[in-house]
Formats: structure tokens, sequence, C-alpha cells
């Protein structure tokens, strides 16, 4: 998990590309995420990580092992922590980052709770189809049949779809590309949709398995902005 960040899921809107195409994009708030404690491979224990915190809180609202965890590190009292390993950027205990953590054509994985939906029925839960809803079929309509496997095994099988509690399950969905970059206002907008409801905490992390034929964006200089780079680095220093 080179980089990452802690954010929250604001809702969804469109925006035009350059190319003038609208574009689907989920709003995330990325920040600002205050980097709590700096672990190395050199200290006591033993790997490299980094942990952030966002969304402040009351400190009377912390435990006070957590509490006296982050009072260690000179930090302030937050609601989520996450520790993200092999952090790709250098950073020091009490340093803010943010949205700028990534940039417009960056690829990466949204990990969070989707919704809770209670207790749901087959038809729903499993998108099975049911039964027939004429010929003489009464009260199959939403079922899922039979489950007991006859005379032989004589059992209900290990992991068979049935109704139960759907949704609250942590999903990651990947390869989500970053549309654009709001660093005043520390928002990201990703195309595509992320797991979990409005206000909900979601870890924005670097994308594990880019598309085929991805290539780092590329940075376009104008013919205008070259040529007064060369005529600043000519001129003679005073």
């Amino acid at each position: 998990m080179p980089l990452g960040l802690l954010g929250k899921k604001l809702g969804h809107t469109r925006v035009y590309n350059a190319a003038g195409n609208l574009i689907p994009v989920t709003v995330v708030l990325a920040g600002p995420n205050r980097v709590l404690q700096v672990k190395t491979q050199a200290g006591n224990d033993g790997y490299n990580s980094v942990q952030l915190g966002f969304d402040d809180q009351k400190e009377q609202r912390l435990t006070k092992p957590l509490l006296g965890h982050i009072k260690k590190h000179s930090g302030f009292a937050v609601k989520r922590i996450k520790e993200f390993r092999d952090f790709s950027k250098e950073v020091k205990p009490g340093e803010i980052v943010g949205a700028t953590l990534f940039a417009p054509g960056d690829f990466i994985d949204a990990i969070g709770t989707t919704k809770g939906r209670g207790f749901e029925g087959v038809v729903k839960r499993h998108r099975m189809a049911g039964g027939d809803s004429t010929h003489g079929a009464k009260g199959w309509h939403r079922r899922g049949g039979a489950i007991g496997q006859r005379l032989f095994p004589g059992t209900v099988m290990r992991g068979m779809r049935m109704p139960g509690h759907m949704g609250q399950d942590t999903r990651t969905t990947q390869n989500l590309e970053v549309i654009q970059v709001l660093e005043a206002d520390n928002l990201l907008l990703i195309k595509g949709s992320i797991p979990g409801a409005e206000g909900d905490y979601v870890v924005i992390r670097e994308s594990k398995k880019r598309p085929k034929g991805w290539k780092p964006p590329v940075t376009v200089v104008s013919k205008k902005a070259k040529a007064a780079a060369e005529k600043a680095a000519a001129a003679p220093k005073k």
C-alpha cells in the first residue's frame, strides 16, 4: 500500500473532461490527514509504515489507551486512524497530507463498507430467479427451492445460498480513475462508484492492478513557458 488516504464519501455529481465528455464521479473528502506516527524497519517496530488520522474528535470520546497513544506522538484526537505500509512519500509526525497526494489521471482503489440492507431473501441477496408465477405455482415466486440434498448426503451443504443478512461488508472497488483534484477543498472527484452510503468513511489507496496499457500522466509544457524557463536559466546571476 505505497500511498493512501482516509476520506469521507460526500455524494455524486457529473463533470466535463477536456474532451467535453460528461463523466459521472463520486466526491470524496480526502483530507486533511494528519500524520500520527511513522514506523521504520530500523526501529522497534521492524517494518515501515505511516499512521494517518482523519476527522477531528473530542478527547473525552476516545478511550484512554487510544488517547495515550495519540498524545505520545504529539497528535490530536481523531475519529479514524489507518496505518499504511511502505508509504512511498517521506513524512514526519504532525505533517498534513491531503488530496494532492494524487493527481488527475491516477488510478486508485476505494475500500468501504457497503450499505446495510437488513434481512433479505434469495432473489435480492443472491439474484435468484425464484419460482414460476403461473402454471399452478403457489407461494414459490421468490423462494430458493429445495436445500436438503435428498437421501444422500442428506444434509444442507456448507455455503448454501439462502436468505440472510445483506450488506455491511468491506468491499474494494479497483481501478477507479481520479478525474479532478480540488486542492483548496481537499476533494477528489473519482470516476465511478465507491462502496458505502454518503457520509461513510472510505480508504483511498494507489491501485494495485492498473489497467492494461496504463502510463503515468505526462505534464505538457507550452513553448512559451519552456522559452521563459530557458531564458531564466541563461540569465546571469546577481
